[in-house]
């Protein structure tokens, strides 16, 4: 899953970084997972540092200069790479482009890879009500850079579970819901993603709570990503990433099967057109 050199041959920052990381650990006689327990993590995390899968954050490389004697040597480098995505999002977006399949559960919002451009700009003008227009598009470019994932006929593959408070969470205005709703029966109608719907009636079963999103990889182990307003985890302890597939499993048990859940979004989309036509 390494990523390819920079144009020329030339390395870049992350390559950089990477690349120092496993020169300054092999030189202090340090195994990926004898680095891994000194600096509280696994050695299949130093490993996916090492080759680009993971970034290196700050609080893991403040750490790493403190059991190799570096100073502040990759404090400094981590602190060099500037991610375009909040702090907390940041190492969850770039796994997001390697991943191979992602299978995602939202409770009440289009997940973002889903989302069209004027259901991002309604979402991101609710969160910052007094922003400046060009900070809102900005924020709605990064969403639709994201979303071009999808433009690969393949990969990712990408199975989403939605709760029906999604569809029926009006983001922008009926007409707004019914192109959004309408993108995503789209993308179903293309085979390029399943979609599921767990319908009201299910009560309690299958509500994981806003958002929760398992990544698979050729050569790394899966990871969960879980989000909350202003905040975001990822969890690669095999033990939380099996307890999550189980209960995305349960979720997927108690949503509508892809053809019934295909036909309620579409329902409901005409029933937005029909609001937005009168």
């Amino acid at each position: 899953m390494a990523k390819p050199k920079g144009e020329g041959g030339a390395r870049t920052p992350e390559e950089f970084a990477r690349e120092e990381l496993r020169r300054h650990r092999v030189a202090a006689g340090l195994t990926q997972a004898g680095l891994g327990e000194r600096i509280f993590t696994s050695g299949a995390y130093v490993g996916q540092m090492e080759c680009g899968t993971r970034r290196l954050r700050l609080e893991i490389a403040e750490l790493i200069d403190k059991e190799l004697g570096t100073g502040d040597y990759f404090t400094r480098l981590s602190k060099a790479f500037k991610s375009k995505y909040e702090e907390y999002f940041a190492e969850a977006a770039e796994l997001e482009r390697l991943a191979t399949a992602i299978y995602e559960y939202a409770s009440t919002l289009v997940p973002g890879l889903l989302q069209t451009a004027d259901y991002a700009r309604a979402l991101m003008r609710g969160g910052n009500p007094t922003a400046l227009a060009e900070y809102v598009d900005g924020l709605v470019e990064f969403r639709l850079e994201r979303a071009r994932l999808l433009e690969d006929p393949v990969t990712p593959e990408m199975w989403v579970v939605l709760h029906e408070a999604v569809l029926r969470t009006e983001v922008g205005g009926p007409g707004v819901m019914a192109a959004q709703l309408r993108h995503i029966s789209a993308y179903v109608r293309a085979h390029r993603i399943t979609a599921q719907v767990v319908p009201f009636s299910a009560g309690a079963q299958g509500a994981l709570g806003s958002l929760v999103s398992i990544m698979q990889f050729v050569d790394a182990p899966d990871v969960v990503y879980t989000e909350g307003p202003r905040v975001g985890q990822l969890l690669d302890y095999p033990a939380l990433v099996h307890r999550h597939w189980k209960i995305y499993d349960l979720a997927r048990a108690a949503a509508l099967s892809p053809n019934a859940s295909l036909t309620l979004i579409e329902s409901v989309a005409e029933e937005y057109a029909k609001c937005a036509q009168t």
